[in-house]
């Protein structure tokens, strides 16, 4: 039997009875909490991924679209939306295939080059505008020696 227990933190608690009146904690219940420990949920995640790829506040907002409120909000500790985290998770999957490819501290001065690939703008014009996918284009090309 399967019990559920939401905590006032918002984590979820899956148990079942393993036939011997203990609970033990289910799979999906582990792997939630990691999502929770790993998430852009606290001001520790936000700034630990501007650190990592040398991108600061006011260019992380720039990149998730979101006022200088919400990112200063989520940087104090405040959750996102579920949503909210779905959209900063594609992100930072984003970044992590960047990172693949170039070191992660150079990843933030190059948002703000002009690109020939991109037509003179800079990714995080790119971004802004919502052609997120043309990187992952310029990726997917770089990876696999294909030109486009």
């Amino acid at each position: 039997m399967k019990k559920m227990l939401i905590h006032a933190s918002g984590t979820v608690d899956a148990r079942k009875d393993n036939g011997r009146g203990i609970a033990v904690r289910s799979k999906a219940a582990e792997f939630l909490s990691t999502l929770r420990k790993d998430g852009v949920q606290t001001g520790a995640a936000v700034k630990q991924f501007c650190d990592a790829y040398g991108v600061t506040q006011e260019t992380f907002t720039r990149l998730t679209g979101f006022s200088q409120r919400a990112v200063a909000n989520w940087a104090l500790g405040q959750k996102p939306s579920a949503s909210t985290e779905r959209r900063l998770a594609e992100l930072k999957r984003l970044f992590a295939a960047l990172a693949q490819l170039v070191a992660k501290e150079a990843i933030g001065p190059w948002l703000k080059e002009p690109n020939p690939a991109f037509d003179g703008s800079t990714p995080l014009q790119v971004i802004e505008r919502g052609e997120a996918d043309r990187l992952w284009r310029m990726i997917y090309e770089l990876e696999s020696g294909e030109p486009g």
